[in-house]
Formats: C-alpha cells, structure tokens, sequence
C-alpha cells in the first residue's frame, strides 16, 4: 500500500469546490498529501481547506489570469518548497439562468458563441496556463504527476436522448462546448506526456462519467439503462482512479486516458 501513499506530496487542487473536486481534495488528503485547494472563490476555499488541518491551503484561483495562477505557485513554494501533482480539475459545464430556454439556447443551431468562447477559455486555455504556470515548477524539480480531468463526452458524442423526459419532450440538448473542450484536454494530455516524459512528470487523464446529483428521475434513469453498471456514479467513485495517478502505484503509466464511466462507453 506505500505505492499508494502521497505523505509529504503537495497536491493542486483546481476548481476544487466543485462536486467531485471536494472529493478529489479528500482523497489526495487522505493519502497522506497537503493539498492546495485552489478555487475561484477563495474565502470559500480557505473554509474548506480549514476542515482538513492546518497542513492544507485554501486560496483564491482564476485558471484563466496567468498571474493569478503565478500567485498561486508562489503561495505553495513558501509554504510546501514544492509542487507533486496537479489535478486540472476546473471546467465550465452549461448552465442555463432561465430553465424555460435551455432547451432553445442548448440547441446547436441556437448556442450563444460567447458561451463557447468561455467554456474553451476555462476548459482549455485554463488547463494549458495551469500545467503552463505549475507544471514546469515539477519539470523544473525533476518529478510530478499532473492529471487533467476530461469526460466520457471527450470519447464520444453525446446521446442527445437522455435528456427526454417521460413524454419524449426534449428538455435540453448537450452542447458542442463540453464534448469540444474535453476532447482537447485528452489530446493535450498526449502532448504534455511527449513533451516532459524526459523531465520525469508524468501527464494523465483521468475521464469520468456523469454523477448523480439530484437530476430529475426520468434523466437519472436514463442515463442508468446506458451504464453497464445500471447506475451512475456517486461522487467519490474516482477518489482511488485519483490517487492512483497521483501516486507511484501508476509510476509507469504517462499520457493514458483512465476512464472510469461504470461502462458507459463500452457499449
């Protein structure tokens, strides 16, 4: 089990308030890390970290402002000396401020532009200015693990079905925007594995599926009579996928995609 072990490991959390980021800093905690919680709320972030001990951070993160992720890195090095591992977590996934519009506004011949352009600046451009920024601080060292969260929906398209109600009413259409942005992060995954293989970090995905979080019924079902597993994921399904690509369990393992999805794209 000490190949699983992150005891005296600085571990970045980003978008770390999110629904599977607050397990991620769990599991990472867990395993003996301190963890960085990095969020765009800060004060938020600071309460959070607060329940872990005073070993952990909360701080303010905006994963699309270069310097506020130079801050960031500056805060870890006084307080940790170095950066392990670097899970990109952050990401926009659509939301819709009138529910009676979702359905018109998530159609792709409808989709505002401005929504796509922020999802790839967080989605992408985020990533790529973390690993940037973070990264070469584990290039720099000589070791690290970074782990970009990705989808299902960066594999393969979206079954626009699911999201039909009782009465075959389409509700809501998932957009080009999530698919677009987590297909990118997969393959920018490739890239950063190639590029700092030599230096000793070691650049994974780690795609997940989608997690049950009071939906409406008829959407949880569908998305379960998809599932192999008949069911979708609760959210600390990945905490041990996680840690074992933070960890040395995976220390051979480098630009691979680890899916974990209860069998959604197997069928």
């Amino acid at each position: 089990m000490d190949l699983f072990s992150l005891q005296n490991k600085t571990a970045i959390v980003t978008g770390a308030l999110g629904l599977i980021g607050k397990k991620h800093c769990e599991a990472l905690a867990n395993a003996g890390a301190n963890v960085v919680i990095a969020d765009i709320n800060g004060e938020a972030a600071i309460a959070f970290a607060a329940q872990f001990g005073n070993n952990h951070l909360g701080i303010a993160l905006n994963v699309t402002d270069k310097a506020s992720i130079e801050k960031v890195r500056a805060a870890v090095i006084e307080k940790y000396g170095t950066i392990d591992v670097l899970v990109n977590n952050a990401a926009i996934n659509d939301m819709f401020e009138n529910p009676a519009m979702a359905k018109e506004l998530s159609a792709f011949e409808n989709y505002p532009l401005e929504a796509f352009q922020q999802s790839i600046d967080v989605n992408i451009t985020g990533v790529f200015l973390c690993a940037q920024v973070l990264g070469s601080v584990m290039a720099q060292q000589g070791s690290g693990s970074i782990i970009n969260i990705a989808s299902t929906y960066g594999i393969v398209g979206p079954d626009q079905s699911i999201y039909r109600d009782e009465c075959g009413e389409q509700t809501f259409y998932k957009s080009a925007a999530y698919p677009v942005t987590k297909g990118a992060v997969i393959n920018f995954t490739r890239f950063l594995a190639s590029y700092w293989g030599h230096k000793g970090v070691r650049v994974n995905t780690l795609s997940p599926g989608g997690v049950e979080n009071n939906q409406n019924e008829f959407f949880i079902q569908n998305y379960a009579a998809k599932t192999p597993l008949g069911r979708m994921a609760k959210a600390n399904d990945y905490q041990g996928a996680l840690v074992f690509l933070a960890s040395e369990a995976s220390a051979y393992m480098t630009g691979a995609n680890l899916v974990v999805d209860g069998g959604w794209t197997a069928i």
